[in-house]
């Protein structure tokens, strides 16, 4: 059986480029589609608490339970806002619900190692100002390289690595 392919060449490589053009096309409008309606993990709106103690409850109404306190710029990661609350993560992956009037844009971080050196300055080469445990919430007030410059609540200024902070 002789099979000739000279009348088919042309529109069969027509067809091979025409199926991947479109093929590029549909994937450049799921990978629009997607950068667009972007997934939580590229779209988490990150918060900090701004009271200098908050209640933090199991629902988004004041006769939920009280389920732990926060201290002022604990850092939270918002989930869902409903009706004047914000549904959060924290640092420990907890879920629940705080006002909305308690946080705002305010950059900071949460220590996530116990005995934490917070320093003088920006390096290992300054003394150290104070120690802190795992879950302390500072404000940062600027950066240096991966040197977080913070405050506490409290007024307490130093530097800390960011890989201690979360």
């Amino acid at each position: 059986m002789n099979l000739n392919r000279s009348g088919c060449e042309g529109k069969c490589e027509l067809s091979g480029i025409f199926f991947r053009v479109h093929f590029l096309k549909i994937l450049g409008l799921l990978l629009l589609a997607f950068i667009f309606f972007q997934t939580p993990a590229f779209c988490e709106e990150r918060l900090s608490v701004t009271s200098k103690l908050a209640n933090v409850r199991s629902g988004p109404a004041l006769d939920n339970d009280v389920l732990w306190q926060v201290e002022k710029y604990h850092p939270i990661l918002v989930l869902e806002k409903k009706s004047g609350w914000i549904k959060f993560k924290d640092f420990e992956n907890d879920v629940a619900w705080i006002h909305s009037s308690l946080a705002d844009k305010t950059n900071s971080v949460i220590s996530i190692k116990d005995n934490c050196n917070v320093r003088k300055g920006p390096g290992t080469d300054y003394d150290v100002a104070f120690t802190v445990e795992r879950g302390v919430p500072f404000k940062v007030l600027e950066k240096k390289g991966r040197w977080l410059n913070i405050e506490h609540g409290d007024g307490d200024v130093g530097w800390i690595y960011d890989s201690l902070v979360w």
